[in-house]
């Protein structure tokens, strides 16, 4: 499946809260009906104050035909749909977004080990925006993430769900992946994120050492954006 991955930031005269509002109450009921949107889901930071974003938006497609004509391509930031519930998306965004400031990426979603049956709705979730190493092709990055990396993350505790994100066309794409990881609670999010009070880990877990260890091996770690937050699934008609 197909997905555009938008991370939102919103206007600077608004509040988060005032931001947050006005997407699920006015935006989301919008891109709900998107032609070609077959899921759409919602992440909301687990701590707005700390996070590099103020939400992520998932809107899904069977096709990347129907995805493209819907959104643009994945070399436009900004993007000029023409017709139906895209335009009138389009449109909205710019009543809470601060749009030249939102990263996207336009990519084929990868399930690597799924304990969920697929449902991820209210499921905590860590999105890690991925860049390679610089003596490293997109297509080697790749290679040693899908080979080499991944299997690693199903040994991460208290993971349930692992998804990559591969950009469709990676020489106009703003990073190089995503990569995704699920939990069913919160604790389970902190323990390899920090927790909020003090943003220790669990040092002594050798399975979440490893799996730090091994990303310099193919990722610019300096690049590295986390976003941890909760997400809602708004539409799923898959």
């Amino acid at each position: 499946m197909y997905k555009h991955a938008a991370f939102l930031v919103r206007k600077s005269e608004l509040s988060h809260a005032e931001f947050r509002e006005y997407w699920q109450q006015n935006h989301t009921p919008i891109a709900r009906e998107i032609e070609g949107v077959v899921r759409y889901a919602t992440v909301t930071p687990r701590l707005p104050n700390a996070a590099p974003y103020d939400g992520i938006a998932e809107l899904y497609f069977e096709e990347l035909d129907a995805l493209y004509d819907a959104l643009g391509s994945e070399g436009s930031r900004d993007y000029d749909p023409d017709k139906g519930k895209a335009k009138e998306a389009r449109e909205d965004v710019d009543n809470f977004l601060a749009l030249e400031e939102r990263p996207r990426l336009i990519g084929k979603e990868q399930l690597q080990f799924d304990e969920t049956d697929g449902d991820t709705d209210g499921l905590y979730k860590l999105s890690i925006q991925l860049t390679r190493r610089e003596d490293f092709t997109y297509e080697e990055f790749k290679q040693y993430w899908l080979e080499e990396h991944a299997p690693l993350a199903h040994d991460i505790p208290g993971a349930v769900r692992y998804t990559t994100v591969h950009p469709t066309e990676p020489e106009h794409a703003e990073f190089d992946g995503i990569a995704e990881l699920y939990f069913e609670d919160s604790e389970a999010l902190d323990a390899i994120m920090g927790t909020p009070t003090d943003g220790e880990y669990d040092h002594e877990d050798e399975r979440l050492d490893q799996v730090r260890h091994d990303t310099p091996n193919f990722a610019d770690v300096d690049e590295h954006v986390l976003f941890a937050g909760q997400e809602t699934v708004q539409k799923d008609d898959t």
